[in-house]
């Protein structure tokens, strides 16, 4: 009897010990899967761990995902308007003079600019204009594609830029350094207690008030040469294609003309001692008069 009780307690126990062990089974389980789904919803922030312990240490899934992820970094703006000065020099050959002229000036009042110099020249070859035109810095572009964009022949097109933004600031902090040395030479004066005083520190006013003058229109240059550009445009039209272009001339006219020439130099020489006849009839009267004057001497002598 007391055997089959002994069998059933230990048959109990048995059950028990394999009941708590499965429950500790689920528990780890439970605990694994919660663990594999941590990185779902763990954020950049380190705040979502309780343990600093179990902060990812580098190299862990997390932290190269975040190192993977792109970072904008914003333009920097520069402090200052740059100052470009633009030059642009064109020569073109037109088809009617009269036609582009006017176009050029109309396009050069659309465009807000002026012409500042013009030189117009004509001869049995040619016709040709030369101008220097002033536009706006941000017209530019468009007046040199606009010029350059008809049926006109381009034997030129040279464009250049100058950033002068460096010189401008160094000027303009050089200025203003000027003006506070002034200001300090204007309290010196004011404290100058005789003549010899008063004229020294007004000497040193008088050349720093030059050099402020001479600042300020360096920035004004400086300023409105890189506000309005500047395009050297030359244009013409050809009258005669038949005749020989000036400084074009072959060898053998070369030789022509250096005969022709010489025959008309001649004849300018002819003609120049032609117009001093006046002196050439008074000199042949003095000497005749010698002549005459010595002779009657001898004959008085004899």
């Amino acid at each position: 009897m007391r055997t089959y009780i002994y069998a059933g307690i230990i048959s109990l126990l048995l059950v028990a010990s394999c009941n708590n062990k499965g429950k500790r089974e689920e528990k780890t389980i439970a605990v694994n899967e919660v663990g594999l789904n941590a990185p779902d919803f763990i954020g950049d922030s380190t705040a979502a761990y309780d343990d600093p312990q179990q902060i990812p240490a580098p190299g862990s899934p997390q932290q190269r995902v975040k190192e993977k992820e792109p970072s904008v970094i914003p333009e920097s703006k520069p402090d200052w308007n740059k100052k470009i000065v633009k030059t642009a020099s064109l020569n073109v050959e037109v088809k009617a003079y009269a036609k582009f002229n006017q176009l050029l000036r109309s396009s050069v009042a659309k465009f807000g600019g002026y012409i500042a110099n013009e030189q117009q020249t004509e001869t049995e070859y040619k016709i040709e204009n030369t101008v220097t035109v002033k536009v706006p810095v941000d017209q530019f572009q468009a007046t040199v594609d606009f010029l350059t964009s008809g049926d006109g022949k381009i034997n030129e097109k040279v464009i250049s830029s100058e950033d002068v933004t460096t010189q401008y600031v160094d000027t303009r902090s050089r200025l203003e350094a000027k003006k506070q040395v002034r200001l300090r030479y204007l309290d010196l004066l004011k404290q100058a207690k005789n003549m010899e005083e008063i004229l020294q520190v007004q000497n040193e006013i008088n050349d720093i008030q030059e050099q402020i003058e001479s600042a300020t229109g360096r920035i004004n240059y400086l300023s409105n040469a890189s506000a309005m550009s500047t395009i050297n445009l030359t244009y013409y039209q050809v009258l005669n294609a038949s005749v020989q272009e000036p400084g074009k001339e072959t060898f053998w006219q070369k030789v022509k003309e250096a005969f022709v020439s010489g025959w008309q130099a001649i004849g300018e020489i002819i003609v120049g001692l032609l117009y001093l006849w006046p002196l050439w009839l008074l000199a042949t009267a003095v000497v005749w008069w010698i002549r005459w004057k010595g002779y009657f001497k001898q004959k008085k002598v004899a």
